[in-house]
């Protein structure tokens, strides 16, 4: 019997499910890992669910073991037995989720019983292949450090690399200039160099090899070309590169964040295609611009509380892939979406949530921006609930945007209070930010400057008990230390540090406890006592 064979779960009644003997906890992940396309992060749920209660934490070592163990198994009409192990006796479906959620978890699997699955995992994939468990499986060999794999090896099968390439192959015919990583051009590298150093614009060649391009693209296509470089270079800009714009909460038109095309200029005159492409970059397309009067449409109807709540997202707002950044936020000025209802702006999340497939992390920092920069910027008191909850769940599923667009701005500014810190504090605690989730929002605090608002932030985030690898944790308590010869008398910085001496006890090495002791010598506060207190029970 192949993973195929397996009953679906409607038909567990019928068929015991291949878990059915496996421990109260074991079997209540497994039918999480069951739940469609949601699996893993249902399984993730679980995992936090089970360790909330309080009780002994989920058993990694015996679940792997149990993946493991062969039992007897009757796989066709014959009678015949065999011996299998319960992992290939899980629905395909469940064996997909339960990999990515095995490469979630990964710090925390015991490495023996990890590689003993991948082993089992491959034997079965010799006589049953399946592209996703191949791939889901290379990855975590990768990350474990075992077999030998060529640096820079793609995971795509080879059917799947010739069928991509031919895709790309289509596309550029049409103009996009879409290229193969495995043959780049050197000519276009050194044309992409000489196009991002100041004072440079790229040259367009006189006339374009027919091996290459063919005839010279639509303006259609040259218009999309542009909005495609301009996102490759808004990805490599800095995370908190314009703080100074963000800081005056939105008011500013849109078009003076947006990438401008040859704002600087050799000393020669620009040409006139250079000049087409910097008008073509400062408006809408047509195709779009047709549409600007159903999405305010659209919008006014969110407002009244009166949309939103439909199974599908409105057909409308998928015109929102077809934008470049700087389209995207030529849309946003139009639409006024700085200005929309907190009625409107949660039904226009739970839209935009809802898109299939998923905004790119460009557009969706755009969004973020337009939808609650400013918002956030302008609260003098605590935040609405439909706020909070609107910002909470985009940020669940566009973490890295809301990070880079938002989290780091707000902290940042000067004119950051205590409406806005609160919401950033309840934030941190939502309980449905997920462990990775956390990771990296960590991961962008550590980044910044840190002040007040900061510490509060970062308590409430660490009260969630951060899953972190002790790389991380060792590179946090390091920016602790050396923050508290400067905050002495901060009661935020404080509580921070009782937060951490008591729920990650056990993660605190004896040179960290050390480091402790000398940045909490000089603290000042009536915490001081409470501060000393717990930094001796660390070394108890």
């Amino acid at each position: 019997m192949t993973t195929r064979d397996a009953a679906p779960p409607g038909a567990e009644g019928a068929r015991p499910a291949p878990w059915a003997q496996l421990e109260a906890p074991a079997r209540l992940l497994l039918r999480a890992l069951q739940a469609g396309p949601e699996g893993a992060r249902r399984g993730l749920g679980v995992l936090r669910a089970l360790g909330s209660r309080g009780g002994e934490p989920f058993c990694w070592g015996r679940f792997l073991e149990a993946l493991c163990r062969e039992e007897p198994v009757v796989p066709g009409p014959d009678g015949h037995l065999e011996l299998k192990p319960l992992l290939l006796r899980l629905p395909q479906l469940c064996q997909r989720n339960l990999m990515s959620l095995l490469m979630a978890v990964r710090p925390s699997l015991p490495e023996s019983g990890l590689l003993s699955v991948l082993q089992i995992a491959q034997q079965d994939l010799v006589s049953d292949p399946d592209a996703w468990l191949r791939a889901l499986g290379e990855l975590l060999q990768r990350d474990l450090g075992v077999g030998a794999y060529l640096e820079g090896a793609s995971l795509l099968s080879k059917r799947c690399q010739r069928q991509l390439q031919g895709l790309c192959r289509q596309l550029g015919q049409g103009g996009r200039r879409l290229k193969l990583l495995q043959v780049p051009d050197p000519r276009e590298e050194e044309e992409d160099r000489d196009s991002q150093q100041p004072g440079k614009c790229r040259k367009e060649p006189e006339e374009e090899p027919a091996s290459r391009e063919g005839k010279r693209a639509p303006k259609r296509f040259r218009c999309s070309e542009r909005g495609e470089e301009e996102e490759e270079h808004e990805e490599e800009r800095p995370a908190y590169e314009s703080l100074e714009s963000l800081a005056g909460g939105g008011g500013a038109s849109p078009t003076k964040n947006q990438p401008v095309l040859g704002a600087e200029t050799s000393k020669a005159s620009p040409s006139l295609e250079d000049a087409k492409g910097l008008a073509e970059s400062s408006v809408l397309p047509k195709a779009i611009q047709d549409q600007v009067p159903r999405l305010q449409q659209l919008l006014k109807t969110f407002g009244e509380g009166m949309g939103g709540l439909e199974d599908a997202p409105p057909v409308e707002l998928q015109l929102l892939h077809e934008c470049s950044p700087s389209q995207m936020d030529l849309l946003c000025a139009q639409l006024q979406l700085p200005q929309l209802s907190d009625t409107g702006l949660l039904q226009l999340c739970t839209c935009l949530l809802a898109l299939s497939p998923d905004l790119s992390f460009s557009n969706a920092t755009v969004l973020t921006k337009s939808l609650f920069l400013g918002r956030i910027f302008s609260l003098t008191s605590s935040a609405s609930r439909l706020l909070t909850t609107a910002l909470t769940s985009f940020c669940a599923k566009y973490t890295y945007p809301v990070c880079r667009a938002l989290l780091g701005p707000v902290l940042q500014a000067p004119g950051t209070g205590p409406a806005q810190t609160e919401l950033l504090c309840c934030l941190m605690k939502d309980e449905s930010l997920e462990p990775d989730t956390q990771v990296l929002m960590l991961e962008q605090i550590l980044e910044l400057p840190w002040k007040e608002e900061t510490f509060l932030v970062l308590q409430s985030l660490l009260e969630r008990q951060v899953e972190m690898t002790p790389e991380k944790f060792n590179d946090l308590m390091e920016k602790l230390c050396k923050e508290g010869l400067a905050a002495t008398t901060s009661m935020a910085y404080a509580k921070l540090m009782l937060t951490v001496m008591t729920k990650y006890q056990a993660n605190i090495t004896e040179t960290q406890r050390l480091g402790l002791a000398v940045a909490l010598e000089p603290n000042a506060t009536f915490l001081r006592k409470s501060l000393q207190a717990a930094l001796r029970h660390l070394g108890s």
